[in-house]
């Protein structure tokens, strides 16, 4: 019996390789070669790679703000270039 082959993202996959993954995915598309069925394929990939990547930035995000305050994280500032 053939096994089905997932898109599923392993949360072991470090986050610089998934947003490597998801610019190839970009340009790919950009390109316009790709059929129907493989663009939404590439873009249901790129949408999971996308979340993986939110989520861990958000986590990178909370790591910082408890070191920067350990008994009040939510005092921690916001991250902001001071450039306009």
């Amino acid at each position: 019996m053939a096994t089905k082959k997932t898109d599923t993202i392993p949360a072991s996959v470090p986050f610089e390789r998934s947003l490597d993954e998801l610019e190839a995915l970009v340009q790919k598309m950009e390109k316009g070669d790709l059929s129907l069925d493989d663009s939404l394929a590439a873009y249901e990939r790129g949408v999971g790679l996308y979340r993986q990547c939110q989520t861990e930035l958000e986590q990178a995000e909370l790591r910082v703000r408890l070191l920067s305050n350990p008994e009040k994280p939510e005092t921690a500032s916001d991250f902001h270039s001071d450039e306009s």
